[in-house]
C-alpha cells in the first residue's frame, strides 16, 4: 500500500529537487508544502498535491500535515533572528506529531551541538531533540557542507588570488545539494520506520589547500589558501556589517572543520540512492563559468 509523502519548503532548491526525485520514483502520493503555493503550480499537472504551510503561522500546519504518513522537514533559512528558526521547527514537529505523521525525515548538519555562537548548530541540535521527544519515528539526514557554498565564496577569492578561512586546512567532504536531495528523497520514500542517523557526505575529504589547487587548475587562475584565526575573520565580518548570528553561523562551519567534524566520509548517498556522489572536481568543472563570474555582492 502506497504512503503519502510530504515535503516542506518544497519551493526551495533542495525541496524542489526532492519532489522531482519522488515524482520520478512514482508509487506514492506526493504532497508539496510551501508558504506560496503559486510557486509550485507546475507540479500539480504532474500529480503532486500542493498545500500551503507557513511555519510562522502554526495554525496553517494542521491542515497541511493531515493524512500524511511520512514527512521531510527541511530546515528553514531563518538564521538571522535568534530563536526564530528553532521556534518554527518546534511548531512543525508538534503539528506533525498531533496530525498523526508516522515518520519524519529531517535535514540536519553533521555533528550538531548546543552552541552559544553558532545558531545553525544550536538550532539543529535542539530540533533533533524535539523530534526525538515526539511519538514519531525519525531519520536524521546530517548533510555535509554544500559544494554550492563555494560558488559564493570563491569568485571573490579568485579575483584576489587568496581564499582565506579558519579551517586550519583540515579536510572537508563537500557534497552537492543535488546529491543530498536524492538521498533525502530515498530516505523519505523508504519503508524504514526505525530511528536512524545518516552523515550525508561527498566521496572524499579535501583540505582547503587541495580545493584551491583544483580550482586553480580548472579555471586557469592562481588561488592560494590562507588560514586565518577565527577571531580575525570575525572582526572582518563585523566590520563589513554582517549580523552577529550570521557571523557565528559562517565561522561555526570553519571551526567545526578545524576540529575534524567535516572530515568524515560515508557511503550513505550510494547506499540510499544506488549512485555514487559527485566528486568536488566534477562539480568545479561543471561550474567553472560561475566561479569565473563577477563576485556576488553582499
Amino acid at each position: 500500500m502506497s504512503e503519502s509523502l510530504l515535503v516542506t519548503g518544497a519551493s526551495g532548491q533542495l525541496g524542489r529537487k526532492v519532489v522531482e526525485d519522488l515524482v520520478a520514483r512514482g508509487g506514492n502520493k506526493i504532497i508539496a508544502a510551501t508558504r506560496d503555493p503559486s510557486k509550485l503550480a507546475d507540479l500539480t499537472a504532474r500529480g503532486v498535491e500542493v498545500r500551503a504551510a507557513d511555519f510562522e503561522k502554526p495554525e496553517t500546519l494542521a491542515g497541511a500535515f493531515a493524512g500524511v504518513d511520512r514527512m521531510l522537514l527541511i530546515s528553514t533559512d531563518a538564521i538571522v533572528v535568534p530563536g526564530q528558526r528553532l521556534a518554527q521547527h518546534r511548531a512543525a514537529v508538534a503539528a506533525a506529531d498531533k496530525a498523526g505523521v508516522k515518520h519524519v525525515v529531517y535535514t540536519s548538519i553533521i555533528a550538531p551541538k548546543p552552541s552559544a555562537d553558532s545558531i545553525i548548530e544550536d538550532d539543529h541540535f535542539f530540533t533533533e531533540q524535539a523530534i526525538a521527544a515526539s511519538s514519531m519515528s525519525w531519520t536524521f539526514m546530517r548533510h555535509g557542507l554544500y559544494a554550492e557554498a563555494l560558488l559564493w565564496a570563491l569568485p571573490r577569492a579568485l579575483q584576489q588570488g587568496t581564499w582565506a578561512d579558519a579551517s586550519a586546512n583540515k579536510p572537508r567532504s563537500w557534497v552537492t545539494r543535488a546529491d543530498c536531495g536524492s538521498a533525502d528523497a530515498a530516505a523519505l520514500a523508504s519503508s524504514d520506520t526505525g530511528k536512524r542517523i545518516y552523515d550525508i557526505t561527498g566521496p572524499e575529504a579535501l583540505t582547503a589547500e587541495q580545493v584551491a589547487g583544483i580550482v586553480s587548475e580548472v579555471t586557469g587562475k592562481p588561488l592560494a589558501h590562507a588560514d586565518v584565526p577565527a577571531d580575525v575573520l570575525r572582526q572582518g565580518m563585523a566590520g563589513a556589517g554582517m549580523p552577529p548570528t550570521l557571523i557565528g553561523a559562517m565561522l561555526g562551519f570553519d571551526i567545526a572543520t578545524a576540529l575534524g567534524y567535516y572530515g568524515v566520509v560515508t557511503p550513505a548517498i550510494e547506499e540510499l540512492t544506488g549512485q555514487a556522489p559527485t566528486s568536488l572536481r566534477d562539480f568545479i568543472v561543471a561550474n567553472r563559468d560561475a566561479l569565473l563570474a563577477p563576485p556576488q555582492q553582499g
